[in-house]
């Protein structure tokens, strides 16, 4: 016999014994080869039933399963789930620990509204002059009580009368006006004519002449002026000289009256727009 009628056969055999089980299970103990006729699906579920329902009166036993169509079936009550009481475990507050690193700055927020007007403080003390180089003013106003008479080299005009010398931009000693303050300034020239003699004299910047201040010989002294605005730079000198002519050249002056005046003020400084 080949290997599959050799499986064929057991499988035979298996599905008699499945079969025949129950029915040899009916025989009672101690009466071998008596046989009872088969149970149908009706009264074994019956017999089942009479064989797991409990007497009358009678406790089932704590190890027996029940199912929840079984009748009778007891109800057990929920046991509650114990609480802890969490302030019983809290122990005691620790040492408080070390400072950690300071974190990364945030994004700048939008400004605010503005907040209201404070109260008015104290006058403060006076402070320290400044340099005069960043003064923003500049004037001076001086005058000559002496006549000049020219010689063979030109003169520089030297006043002996301060009228106004606002900072001390001008020099007494030079007889030159020093610009501190660049801008644009204003000068005006005035002097008095001598009987007789010619009168010729120059406005300088730096080292040029700028403009003339000339009367003719005549037999009466006059009053003649000169005036023009400059603009200047830092450093520029203004000063007055006296022409080297041919003929004698004199302004005239005395020590009672002021004769001889040169004035100037600035009118623009150029930081200004």
């Amino acid at each position: 016999m080949g290997s599959r009628g050799l499986g064929l056969t057991l499988t035979c055999c298996l599905l008699l014994a499945f079969a025949g089980g129950p029915v040899l299970g009916r025989a009672p103990w101690g009466q071998e080869g008596t046989e009872e006729p088969p149970l149908d699906r009706t009264e074994r579920a019956e017999e089942k039933r009479e064989t797991y329902s409990p007497l009358q009166g009678e406790e089932p036993p704590a190890s027996r399963c029940f199912r929840c169509c079984d009748p009778g079936t007891p109800v057990y009550q929920a046991i509650p789930v114990p609480q802890i009481n969490i302030t019983i475990l809290k122990g005691e507050k620790g040492d408080r620990g070390d400072r950690g690193l300071q974190g990364k700055y945030g994004k700048t927020g939008s400004a605010g509204a503005r907040g209201h007007t404070g109260p008015k403080g104290q006058k403060g003390s006076m402070g320290a002059p400044g340099d005069r180089c960043k003064n923003h003013y500049a004037a001076f106003s001086v005058g000559r009580k002496k006549p000049l008479h020219s010689n063979d080299y030109y003169q520089t005009v030297i006043f002996d009368t301060e009228f106004v010398n606002l900072y001390g931009h001008f020099n007494m000693f030079t007889g030159k006006f020093y610009c501190y303050v660049p801008g644009v300034y204003f000068f005006s020239l005035n002097v008095h004519t001598w009987n007789q003699k010619e009168t010729y004299l120059h406005i300088m910047k730096n080292a040029e002449e700028v403009v003339i201040l000339y009367a003719q010989v005549s037999d009466r002294s006059i009053m003649q002026s000169q005036s023009l605005m400059l603009e200047l730079r830092d450093q520029d000198e203004v000063w007055v000289r006296l022409f080297k002519g041919e003929r004698e050249n004199a302004i005239f002056s005395d020590e009672f009256d002021t004769y001889i005046t040169f004035s100037g003020y600035l009118v623009k400084p150029a930081t200004e727009p």
